[in-house]
């Protein structure tokens, strides 16, 4: 895999999840993945967007304070919930009937990688040295090729500085084109047929240096911006 040691300063987890939610359409149904996805549950207060946990729970609220905590209310990250007027639960057997039936509008998902014709591998990084056998695919698959739309909110570049937007994925894949659009801690990138469309910007930040930390050639928008909230 190639490897880049340049590193730029970018957007929080929780900017990135408020770009993510202002991509988000009111009277939708949405699924949060696990990781940065589950802080856009911070960002729709008062809005007409049903958030659904795949263990079983619709219309999930934010984030739960200490003092809201119940046990019984998470979300995919393990991470308390709270509730909104009208909540539903029901099994997991139901919960993914929803998925696998196409209600799901969006889902908002985590990534190792992603390849320039949206292929997904989120689930297992062989690099870690673990063996095979370790890693669980879980729900993601599902949420992948189920919902309407899938959206990536992820960081741009691993820690050791390696790619994580790919010409070709080197993990074990999620799912085959699949996304949509990727937000990342630098950029805003639409995956096209003709390729990745590169949207917006962190500030601060030019196209070069975005295609500096990407390793497939980026098709610049005209209409390239700051990324906007």
């Amino acid at each position: 895999m190639a490897e880049t040691k340049k590193k730029f300063k970018g957007l929080s987890r929780e900017l990135m999840a408020l770009r993510v939610a202002n991509e988000l359409e009111d009277g939708t149904y949405v699924n949060l993945g696990i990781g940065i996805p589950t802080l856009v549950s911070d960002w729709i207060e008062g809005r007409d967007i049903i958030l659904q946990a795949e263990l079983g729970m619709l219309n999930t609220g934010p984030l739960a304070s200490q003092s809201e905590v119940e046990q019984d209310l998470i979300n995919a990250s393990c991470q308390p919930v709270t509730e909104l007027p009208g909540s539903c639960y029901f099994s997991e057997n139901e919960s993914f009937a929803m998925i696998r039936g196409g209600y799901m509008d969006v889902a908002v998902l985590g990534a190792l990688q992603v390849s320039e014709k949206g292929d997904l591998a989120g689930w297992q990084n062989p690099g870690r040295g673990l063996p095979e056998d370790i890693g669980n695919i879980g729900g993601s698959m599902d949420l992948a090729v189920g919902a309407r739309k899938v959206i990536i909110a992820m960081m741009h570049i691993t820690n050791d500085g390696e790619y994580k937007i790919v010409k070709q994925c080197s993990y074990p894949l999620t799912a085959q084109g699949v996304v949509d659009l990727i937000v990342t801690d630098l950029a805003v990138i639409e995956v096209t047929p003709k390729g990745l469309l590169l949207r917006e910007v962190a500030s601060g930040l030019t196209a070069e240096d975005v295609q500096s930390v990407t390793e497939p050639k980026l098709i610049i928008s005209p209409d390239l911006t700051e990324i906007q909230f």
